[in-house]
């Protein structure tokens, strides 16, 4: 049997979890932010802290989301000899 692939299992995420599609639509949207701001010539010290955040909180999302594909990837059988 082949393993999943990452992105095959995202897709079945984003079709049948709610969590999920949630978690990817933060992710999106701070994307966005974080990139708004580094279009900016330059940062007031605000935007600085802000940019920090946004990217800290961008990666936790993330990390949330690469811990439910991995928890739906298929457990290889082993046998033993």
């Amino acid at each position: 049997m082949m393993d999943q692939s990452a992105e095959d299992i995202k897709e079945h995420l984003m079709r049948t979890s709610e969590e999920f599609r949630h978690l990817a639509d933060q992710h999106h949207s701070l994307k966005r932010q974080v990139a708004q701001l580094e279009g900016k010539s330059f940062l007031n010290e605000q935007e600085e802290i802000e940019e920090q955040r946004l990217k800290k909180l961008k990666l936790h999302i993330k990390d949330q989301m690469e811990a439910m594909i991995n928890d739906n990837r298929p457990q290889a059988v082993t046998s033993a000899v």
